[in-house]
């Protein structure tokens, strides 16, 4: 007991040493939410750290980013059997549940309709549902974030997509209790839920040839080098598309 009142006793120090978070979520006057740095920033200094709920690289970029933390390659890496590339062995080992179900499916069809059409959350999804197979996530686990409101057009999109999926992991034989939670209900409320949290992955240029480079990339919009969905990043904003930070 003794030692556990110190070790809550010395937690509460560092955290009261450290200060109050450097930001914080508020409501603007004319934009929905922002954030809000609440004490002055220095450049470089790191505000919030988080870890994805499901990512994926850009299609173009498969084979040139991690396939788990989409970082992108150096040089040598950690191909797997797939192909894909890992750039440590924590990525591998995070990612080997959804990529063991991954590798061994057919998404040539799939591949085909997503990338043809440019539509890029489908992939999201598909690895959501990869990863709600191997057990590495649960079905409703992006059911706490906002929803976007769906037209009847995209409504009809979404269902040729989720027929391919469907399809696709049915001829891969997974057994019906494994994929019982895939549903159209499922596939358009995971999609209405990306649509609006999904962060587009950047990378951030290191040099000033970096920024060159980042700068003619984003102008021939081949800068993402893929799409993420974070927990507490998506309660910043769910209205607009660029989070405002506020000094």
């Amino acid at each position: 007991m003794f030692l556990r009142r110190r070790l809550l006793s010395t937690a509460a120090a560092a955290a009261s040493a450290r200060g109050p978070p450097p930001i914080r979520v508020s409501l603007t006057e004319s934009a929905g939410r922002g954030v809000f740095a609440t004490r002055p920033v220095s450049s470089g200094e790191l505000l919030h750290s988080a870890q994805p709920l499901v990512s994926h690289p850009s299609h173009s970029l498969l084979h040139e980013v991690c396939y788990n933390c989409l970082r992108r390659k150096p040089g040598e890496g950690r191909a797997s059997s797939g192909g894909y590339y890992f750039c440590s062995d924590t990525c591998s080992d995070h990612a080997k549940g959804f990529h063991d179900i991954d590798k061994d499916v057919d998404w040539s069809l799939f591949d085909y309709h997503c990338s043809s059409r440019g539509l890029k959350y489908p992939y999201m999804a598909k690895r959501l549902a990869c990863m709600v197979i191997s057990g590495s996530a649960n079905a409703d686990c992006l059911n706490i974030l906002q929803p976007a409101r769906l037209h009847q057009g995209t409504l009809i999109e979404m269902k040729e997509e989720f027929e391919l999926l469907e399809s696709t992991l049915r001829k891969a034989g997974f057994q019906e209790e494994a994929t019982a939670f895939l549903t159209i209900d499922w596939y358009i409320n995971v999609l209405a839920r990306i649509r609006i949290n999904a962060f587009r992955i950047e990378l951030v240029a290191s040099s000033y040839e970096d920024l060159l480079s980042s700068a003619a990339a984003s102008v021939s919009c081949d800068s993402s080098v893929g799409n993420a969905v974070y927990m507490l990043p998506s309660f910043y904003n769910h209205d607009c598309a660029v989070i405002q930070l506020i000094g």
